[in-house]
């Protein structure tokens, strides 16, 4: 399984972007498929998860209102859609496909997700 995130960019404060991750081998449908963050010197941490059918997100607390986690199983590709950006939000963003695909308190941990892409790196100027 392959994942390769797109899309990040370098945006003002107060601005949107929208990133992608397109999915290849096994089976997107099946998969809850989650955003991570990592700005530098930090650690990775949670940003949104959704089910493999679409039907349930979860997002974290500094992010919530803002952003939008979206998928398109015809394509194989789940979307972040960031409004409102803030200088914080500064990162590398990570897509990750757990093959359990219902959501749950546990799908902010990146242990639960088996397979991972590369970053795409976000800017958000002030």
């Amino acid at each position: 399984v392959q994942l390769q995130a797109s899309g990040g960019g370098l945006v003002q404060a107060g601005g949107s972007l929208r990133v992608s991750c397109a999915v290849s081998g096994g089976t997107f449908n099946s998969y809850a498929m989650g955003w991570f963050r990592q700005a530098p010197g930090k650690e990775r941490e949670f940003v949104a998860v959704i089910s493999w059918n679409g039907g349930s997100t979860i997002y974290a607390d500094s992010v919530k209102g803002r952003f939008t986690i979206s998928r398109d199983n015809a394509k194989n590709t789940v979307y972040l859609q960031m409004n409102s950006l803030k200088p914080e939000d500064t990162a590398d963003y990570y897509c990750a496909a757990d093959r359990y695909g219902v959501i749950g308190a546990s799908s902010s941990s990146s242990w639960e997700y088996e397979y991972w892409g590369q970053g795409t790196q976000v800017t958000v100027s002030s």
